[in-house]
């Protein structure tokens, strides 16, 4: 397939290039798109050299996919185009998650509504993605009432220029500040904008998304984000509560025959999901799993992944092998 690569010198941008490389998927030609002023800047992929185009060089270039991870900004105001040019176009960005018309897709749970005509696919935020691999064999069985979730960010969720910071910050070097606060040897509970209602952008995200994932909007959602001075991956301390009664074991087999999930949940050897574990890693780690002793049908477990990886660049690649696979492009 011709594949376009929006935003390919970005961190998500390098990581789909780095998966699309382990995954033995070599685009016939790569197109790197950057800004304007990136354009003619020499890139390597599989030991092939290729240079940076416009977004109307590319669309020139008529590829089958391309694959947005340069902001929401860009892909509100570009995706269109390559769309009305016939190119497929899969965005990272937060743009076009909620619009009813564009699909929500992570492959394990719901590429089945996908069809020829969508051209603009949504990849969600990576926080939700991992939350969700988890949830949906979970509410299959046993049907969610309610989810309390607090999630521990890394900074490269936040991009190249908050990892600076906590790089320069480690080395006592002052440098150009990504958030309000020092982030090494501290947190702080705040992940995108606050709203009037008190949650912010990030913390709403997650809610709604997953309501759109699961296709289902009676589960109750709230959420609290933290960031913290990790490059590893996102965790998620998640709380569950059922409709239906479950035993221990039989989540534990549920979840340990989902793909793309591996259980790391042995207490008595310390083996529980971590980001230095997770980094580099497609699957989503689980563990911690026990039941909630102060409420009925309750659970809790802790959740892990790189939010680089399966929560951006994986699973929009994913996303593209089940459209080539399934013959959904132009033909």
């Amino acid at each position: 397939m011709k594949l376009a690569v929006v935003g390919a010198t970005g961190l998500v941008g390098r990581e789909i290039l780095k998966v699309l490389g382990e995954r033995k998927i070599f685009p016939t030609p790569l197109i790197p798109v950057a800004s304007q002023k990136s354009a003619g800047l020499p890139l390597t992929f599989n030991n092939h050299r290729y240079f940076i185009h416009t977004h109307e060089q590319a669309i020139a270039e008529k590829p089958d996919m391309a694959i947005f991870s340069a902001g929401s900004g860009t892909s509100r105001e570009w995706a269109p185009r390559y769309a009305d040019a016939g190119i497929t176009v899969i965005d990272n960005s937060s743009a076009w998650r909620m619009d009813p018309e564009v699909p929500l897709i992570v492959p394990e749970i719901n590429a089945s509504i996908l069809t020829r005509d969508h051209k603009i696919i949504a990849n969600p935020n990576c926080s939700t993605i991992q939350l969700v691999l988890v949830l949906a064999p979970l509410h299959a069985k046993y049907k969610i009432k309610r989810i309390v979730a607090s999630t521990y960010q890394s900074v490269t969720g936040t991009g190249a220029k908050a990892v600076r910071q906590l790089e320069n910050e480690r080395r006592g070097i002052k440098g150009e500040m990504a958030y309000p606060y020092p982030i090494d040897l501290n947190l702080f509970p705040h992940g995108g904008d606050f709203l009037e209602n008190g949650y912010t952008t990030e913390e709403m995200k997650l809610v709604n998304e997953t309501h759109k994932i699961l296709d289902d909007n009676s589960i109750r959602i709230t959420a609290t984000i933290v960031r913290v001075p990790v490059m590893g991956g996102h965790s998620e301390a998640v709380n569950i509560e059922f409709e239906h009664a479950f035993s221990l074991s039989e989540v534990v087999s549920l979840l340990h025959c989902t793909p793309g999930i591996i259980l790391r949940d042995d207490v008595k050897n310390n083996i529980y999901p971590m980001p230095i574990e997770a980094a580099g890693k497609d699957e989503v780690f689980v563990g911690r799993i026990r039941r909630d002793e102060s409420q009925p049908n309750a659970l809790n477990l802790f959740i892990v992944a790189d939010n680089l990886r399966k929560g951006a660049a994986t699973n929009a690649v994913q996303i593209a092998e089940f459209l080539e696979s399934n013959g959904l492009l132009r033909c």
